[in-house]
């Protein structure tokens, strides 16, 4: 039961790297932190601290208004 107990940590990518903006244009970015049916991965499994978890949903927000990035997976339409 021990192994349970001693999970690695992950750290925020944004924190590690000093990035303070997250750009909406950057769609190769965003993507990673989107699932196969396009959904935003949650904090808890990307790693990324609170902060730049909500500036990244705000940035997938936008990117999908402007049509920069899908809603959906084009598998799903």
């Amino acid at each position: 039961m021990a192994d349970f107990d001693r999970r690695r940590k992950r750290i925020c990518r944004f924190c590690e790297d000093k990035i303070k903006v997250i750009n909406y244009h950057d769609d190769r970015l965003l993507k990673r932190f989107t699932n196969e049916r396009g959904k935003i991965v949650p904090r808890r499994i990307s790693g990324n601290c609170a902060r730049h978890q909500r500036l990244l949903t705000i940035a997938i927000k936008r990117a999908r208004h402007l049509a920069i990035m899908p809603f959906t997976s084009e598998f799903y339409r």
